[in-house]
C-alpha cells in the first residue's frame, strides 16, 4: 500500500486533471478522499479540477460556437431534448451555465449548446468558471467528508481491507446516485 501511496502523492495532481477531462465525478470523490488520507492537498485537488472543469467545458462551448450546425443535426433524435435545453438556456442562461455541470446527461452536451445558442463568450466564461468552482468544491468535499466517514466505520478491519472496500462504496455511491438521476431526470 505505501508504493500506491507514493504514486498518488507523485502523480495524483496529474492524474485527477487528464482524468477528469474523460470522466469527472468518481475521480473528484477520489480526489477528496486521498486529500483526506493526507496523500494530497484539498484545496490543490479542488483548484486542478476546477481548472479542469473550465477548460473543458471552454472547448466545449468554443466547439458549439464553431459547428452549431453539425452539432444540431447530428442530435436531430434528441429533438425534445434539444427543444427543452434550448428553452433553459434562453430563459435561465446563468442558472443553466452554472448548473449544466450538475445535470446528469448534459453534462458533456451542455456547454455545446450553449455555444450553439450563441451565448457570448464574455457572459459564459465568468459563469464557467464559478459553476466549475462549485462543482470541484461540492464534489471533492464530498469525497472528502465522505471518505472521512466511511473510513471511521471500517477502522476496525485490516487498514488493506478498509482502503478496498472505501473506493469501493464511494464508486457504488456514486453509481447508484447516478441510476437515481438517470431515472428521476429522463422523459
Amino acid at each position: 500500500m505505501t508504493d500506491l501511496a507514493h504514486y498518488i502523492t507523485q502523480y495524483g495532481y496529474w492524474a485527477l486533471f487528464i482524468g477528469c477531462l474523460a470522466e469527472g465525478e468518481t475521480l473528484t470523490l477520489l480526489g477528496g478522499i486521498a486529500a483526506h488520507d493526507g496523500l494530497l492537498h484539498w484545496p490543490w485537488v479542488i483548484a486542478v479540477v476546477a481548472f479542469d472543469g473550465t477548460l473543458g467545458d471552454q472547448l466545449l462551448y468554443f466547439v458549439g460556437r464553431r459547428y452549431e450546425g453539425q452539432v444540431i443535426s447530428r442530435l436531430k433524435s434528441q429533438e425534445k431534448h434539444l427543444a427543452r435545453a434550448r428553452s433553459l438556456i434562453a430563459r435561465h442562461p446563468v442558472l443553466f451555465v452554472i448548473g449544466v455541470r450538475f445535470m446528469y446527461g448534459l453534462r458533456i452536451i451542455g456547454p455545446v449548446l450553449i455555444g450553439a445558442s450563441r451565448l457570448p463568450p464574455a457572459h459564459f466564461v465568468p459563469l464557467n468558471i464559478l459553476g466549475a468552482i462549485l462543482w470541484a468544491t461540492l464534489f471533492v468535499m464530498l469525497g472528502y467528508f465522505g471518505g472521512q466517514a466511511i473510513e471511521s466505520f471500517v477502522t476496525g478491519f485490516n487498514k488493506k481491507l478498509s482502503s478496498l472496500l472505501l473506493v469501493a462504496l464511494v464508486i457504488v455511491a456514486f453509481l447508484l446516485l447516478r441510476f437515481w438521476w438517470q431515472r428521476r431526470y429522463s422523459d
